[in-house]
């Protein structure tokens, strides 16, 4: 049975509407004709998801989100997505946003990247900044 969990590492945060965005989640997926697994949303402190960052990627630099993707099928996605809760509130301030578009936008960002979409190259990085506003479009809630 598919399965979204969200959890927290070194903070304290409640996603609001979480059914809600479970359930958003899983129809960006069946839309991009994948099927979901598991995935699993950590919500962290920077601290924390620098040494991720360091460890894992060798990256000393702060940043908003890092995916794992776990898939062993093809078609099938299972997957780590950590995200800074610290790094979306400034970040939304930067972009003059609201602090939940700003996760839910990370939060399909993860999943993309699960789906096969990169942010590497500019050609790529915009393809997938289109995928995340048709998604954030189909949001039924805020």
């Amino acid at each position: 049975m598919p399965v979204i969990n969200f959890f927290e590492e070194d903070i304290t945060y409640k996603l609001r509407d979480k059914i809600k965005v479970k359930q958003w989640i899983k129809a960006a997926i069946a839309e991009e004709s994948f099927k979901l697994q598991e995935l699993n949303y950590i919500f962290c402190s920077d601290e924390y998801l620098l040494k991720i960052n360091q460890e894992y990627l060798d990256h000393d630099t702060y940043t908003d989100i890092i995916t794992f993707d776990n898939t062993e099928e093809e078609g099938v996605i299972t997957g780590d997505i950590f995200i800074s809760i610290p790094r979306i509130k400034e970040n939304a301030q930067k972009f003059a946003v609201s602090e939940i578009d700003e996760l839910h936008r990370v939060i399909i960002h993860g999943a993309l990247h699960l789906l096969g979409y990169t942010d590497k190259t500019a050609p790529a990085k915009k393809k997938m900044s289109l995928k995340e506003d048709h998604y954030l479009t189909k949001r039924v809630f805020n």
